[in-house]
């Protein structure tokens, strides 16, 4: 069991690769957290306007930020460090009027052996009229072993009047399955604006899975996702905007083949109104040879060269 020592946090160092990886961590967090590994969260701390609850019905957390939390962050990362561990969560999120807060989550899952591992974190957001948060995630898989690493995230959010949630969801590498289970209902003025981005190699699957309800007036929905699959990778994207009434919905789907990877995009548009304004785009191809020839005559190889072009396009 960790045990905070001069107010540093001592942890394995597979922790501390991940964390590396998917937050900001630089040896300690500054003011509110919640780190949680291989089922079980091991330490936190709560600022004077983040408090974090321990369930007592299930395993996860209540994250209650005041509407005095005016750019403040707080973290939530998740690793799971040795094979055979099926890590299940469930983190709300209740965000009062007036707050603006970044919240730093994230997961990274290791394993040396046969045994797979998997994280599934289910994360509810409730804000309240008028705040605004930021919600950041970054996803790694990690090991030698030959056993699955498997991340589902389910996330759901309800937006109250003028609410602004921001979320920003980076898969880098190394997981072999991933279910992604967006919901999201938003009130009137209320914005959400996902931008996703995916890398799969190898015979990894990915399916991403949005869905958003606009059912207050001038209400708006922005999701972008860019993805690259490659090796035989596979990857499903589905996305259903349902615009109820006055209100403004963009689902875009970009993706880059390289080697055998497939891609599967869906969107779907929903208007119950002559006044919903919505609109979709999809875009699936692989990298241009000119891209890959001007960089190599910068002196790139043209591994190197397809390299830089999608850490461009997923903007990793």
């Amino acid at each position: 069991m960790p045990q905070r020592q001069s107010d540093v946090l001592i942890m394995n160092e597979i922790t501390q690769q991940i964390l590396k990886e998917i937050t900001d961590w630089d040896g300690v967090f500054s003011g509110a957290y919640s780190l949680r590994e291989n089922g079980e969260c091991i330490s936190f701390q709560n600022s004077d306007n983040i408090r974090i609850v321990k369930k007592e019905d299930k395993p996860g957390i209540d994250i209650y930020i005041s509407e005095n939390a005016k750019g403040e962050t707080v973290y939530i990362p998740a690793c799971v460090t040795k094979s055979d561990v099926q890590d299940l969560v469930y983190n709300d999120f209740h965000i009062q009027s007036g707050a603006n807060v970044t919240i730093v989550a994230g997961c990274g899952v290791h394993t040396d052996s046969e045994e797979g591992s998997g994280h599934n974190g289910i994360h509810r957001f409730f804000l309240e009229a008028g705040s605004r948060a930021v919600y950041k995630e970054k996803h790694i898989g990690i090991g030698k072993g030959a056993g699955k690493r498997v991340i589902d995230p389910v996330t759901y959010a309800e937006l109250s009047e003028g609410a602004v949630l921001e979320m920003e969801t980076l898969q880098l590498r190394g997981v072999d399955r991933t279910v992604r289970d967006t919901k999201a209902i938003l009130g009137k003025g209320a914005k959400l604006i996902i931008h996703e981005s995916i890398m799969t190699d190898n015979d990894e699957t990915a399916e991403t899975k949005f869905a958003v309800d606009l059912n207050g007036e001038d209400s708006v929905v922005d999701l972008v996702s860019r993805s690259v699959a490659k090796g035989n990778s596979f990857q499903q994207y589905s996305s259903e905007i349902n615009g109820n009434v006055r209100c403004s919905g963009h689902s875009e789907c970009d993706a880059i083949l390289a080697d055998n990877g497939r891609v599967n995009a869906a969107p779907a548009l929903n208007a119950a109104t002559i006044d919903a304004a919505l609109i979709h785009e999809a875009a699936i191809g692989k990298i241009a040879g000119e891209q890959i020839i001007k960089l190599m005559t910068l002196g790139l190889t043209e591994e190197e060269a397809e390299e830089q072009i999608i850490a461009g396009f997923l903007g990793a």
